[in-house]
């Protein structure tokens, strides 16, 4: 069973997103890393570039596959995670923290609410 934090909202591509005054912080779901299999690099844009929502922002190669991330709030990328940068595997240890890829200043807050609840994202994992 994956973890689905209630805090945060998810996108139909299984990313993650958190909102902090103007601005989210985006990473993959912990179903999709569990998916993904061991993450051996993550390359995103980058600082300062404009993304929309449903915009790929970078991928996430695992040894197995390359599988795109996909932005789910349109906003300017602000920071990249050095820290994935230099250990990718810790999007695999954890998602949802020091796994987190990219933070956006949000251009468009309306966005938050076409974005999946926990429950709804639950049922889409099934």
């Amino acid at each position: 069973m994956s973890n689905v934090p209630a805090n945060l909202k998810y996108s139909n591509d299984h990313e993650w997103c958190l909102v902090e005054g103007d601005v989210a912080t985006i990473g993959i779901t912990d179903f999709a890393q569990s998916q993904l299999g061991d993450i051996v690099f993550v390359d995103v844009p980058t600082v300062g570039e404009e993304i929309a929502a449903g915009e790929v922002f970078g991928s996430i190669e695992a040894v197995k596959t390359v599988s795109d991330a996909f932005c789910p709030m349109s906003g300017e990328v602000i920071e990249f995670n050095e820290a994935v940068d230099a250990d990718p595997s810790l999007v695999n240890k954890d998602a949802y923290g020091e796994g987190w890829l990219i933070k956006v200043k949000i251009s468009n807050p309306a966005e938050w609410d076409s974005l999946l609840t926990p429950a709804q994202y639950e049922e889409l994992i099934g």
